[in-house]
């Protein structure tokens, strides 16, 4: 995205060829994954014609000027309708946007269209009755993730530049991972999240994704700020990432961890992580193994997701429950169970947490993980059921290597490093301590150079010509997704697991 940038100063093409250029590739490409669904094209024409005409003055509106960019359908973009996946949200627009999404728009970017998510955000299988499903642009039989799945694959598609995604679990990571692009979740001081029902819980995040290092930096710096409605955002916080701190990759200290204190991994996916930490390990100061088995993490999230999901949900879930599918319900039936003192626990829990992985990062810059346990599946399996011979008792515990990682509170990012099991995008981990965005930042730039010089470990690309629309026609899709045991996610109508 720099390159467009240099482009337009240089006038070598403006705004208005690079959206007519998107809307081409979206055309031809578009019906074979279903990652963007509602458009504002008109709009966004003219206001790409606004920006040529800045660049030809050389009056640029803001560094993102003339960029068209996808929005999450969990956010709200004026004039666009925000549904959540969900039939009781269908119509109607928009009436502002969501600050992050307004920052956005003042950087000059241009909001083209909104992406696909699982209904409500709930879950890491982009799959809807109101949008239907989005396939992976590596294999559109495949889901490309979630719930920032439409992000994902319009990002790896090339459909536009730039989208937004947010994170209670892995929602920024996971897609990222399985389809070979950079999400990033930020500490939770960095990017306000005003539509957040529960204020002072740090579990849900919004944050950007893009390809490369690069362009998420660029779109991370516009959109950073505070707000006064989300008290845990600060408006200070986004000198931060200003300037990222020198850190040649020869100086990084970085810790490893396979499993995030002993989850279950394809051994396809084992060795193909133990692959690139052995292509970084010479290359920096220090690669060592630290262990991450820092508590009660998994009852810690289930506890903590359950209360944001009742603060979400649980009024108008029980006003109208025919008008939420059967995962909202479980998950509400499940949430209804817990108590007070589960809840105090819970908390105690993470706050202990985190003060072990402050222990455990001491003399660190970051720590590698894998960042998806699987490689992408079938997006007609609501989700991973077993994984190495261990059963999941929740749809989302396979998502224990991004979740964990959530309950610190700390930043954290997924890098593309090149494929994996049959030949399918495999995304590396990289966490860092709370409100060390700055430093876990240069230490992804510094870790994604070296991996972009191998053909092997660089970022992958979908083959174009294997993009053509499927037998089943995605936008089709209007049933709910078979379920299993409990269905979790969500933040607000705002963030997903």
């Amino acid at each position: 995205m720099t390159a467009l940038i240099a482009g337009f100063a240089a006038r070598a093409f403006t705004p208005s060829e690079l959206l007519e250029a998107c809307l081409d590739r979206i055309s031809r490409l578009n019906p074979a994954i279903n990652a963007l669904t509602a458009f504002a094209t008109e709009r966004a024409v003219a206001e790409a014609a606004h920006a040529s005409r800045r660049w030809q003055q050389g009056t640029p509106l803001g560094p993102l000027d003339g960029i068209p960019i996808g929005v999450k359908d969990l956010q709200d973009a004026e004039g666009l309708p925000t549904t959540h996946g969900s039939p009781r949200f269908r119509f109607g627009a928009a009436k502002s946007d969501l600050p992050m999404v307004a920052r956005l728009r003042h950087a000059g970017a241009i909001v083209l269209a909104k992406t696909n998510v699982p209904e409500f955000g709930a879950g890491a299988n982009t799959l809807n009755p109101v949008w239907g499903a989005t396939g992976n642009p590596f294999d559109p039989r495949l889901t490309a993730g979630g719930s920032s799945g439409g992000s994902a694959a319009a990002l790896a598609a090339d459909l536009v530049p730039l989208c937004t995604g947010s994170d209670t679990g892995g929602s920024l990571r996971v897609p990222a991972a399985l389809c070979g692009v950079v999400g990033f979740r930020p500490s939770a001081d960095l990017i306000a999240h005003p539509t957040r029902p529960m204020g002072w819980s740090a579990i849900s995040v919004l944050g950007p994704m893009a390809r490369n290092m690069e362009d998420m930096l660029l779109m991370l710096r516009a959109c950073a700020g505070g707000n006064i409605d989300d008290p845990l955002s600060c408006s200070t916080a986004a000198e931060r990432v200003t300037k990222l701190p020198d850190m040649p990759l020869q100086s990084l200290r970085l810790g490893v961890s396979e499993d995030f204190g002993g989850l279950p991994l394809d051994p396809a996916i084992r060795e193909t992580f133990r692959a690139r930490v052995a292509v970084i390990a010479p290359h920096v100061a220090e690669c060592r193994p630290i262990d991450l088995n820092l508590g009660e993490m998994d009852s810690a999230f289930d506890i903590l997701r359950a209360e944001s999901f009742l603060a979400a949900f649980d009024d108008a879930h029980r006003e109208a429950p025919e008008a939420f599918g059967p995962h909202v319900t479980a998950n509400l039936n499940l949430g209804r169970t817990m108590t007070l003192t589960d809840r105090g626990w819970a908390h105690a829990e993470q706050t202990r947490i985190l003060r072990r992985f402050n222990a455990r990062m001491a003399g660190l810059d970051a720590v590698l993980l894998p960042t998806a346990p699987v490689s992408p599946f079938p997006w007609t399996q609501s989700h991973v059921s077993e994984i190495d011979g261990q059963k999941m008792d929740i749809y989302y515990r396979w998502l224990a290597l991004t979740y964990r990682g959530s309950l610190m509170g700390g930043p954290s990012i997924a890098l593309p490093a090149g494929r994996g099991p049959q030949g399918l995008p495999f995304g590396l981990q990289l966490l860092g301590p709370v409100c060390g965005d700055a430093r876990l930042l240069a230490a992804a730039r510094a870790v994604e150079a070296l991996l972009e010089q191998d053909s092997e470990t660089a970022r992958p690309r979908p083959d174009p010509a294997r993009l053509v629309p499927p037998p089943v026609d995605l936008r089709a899709i209007v049933t709910h997704p078979p379920s299993t045991g409990h269905t979790i996610g969500h933040d607000n109508l705002g963030t997903a697991v």
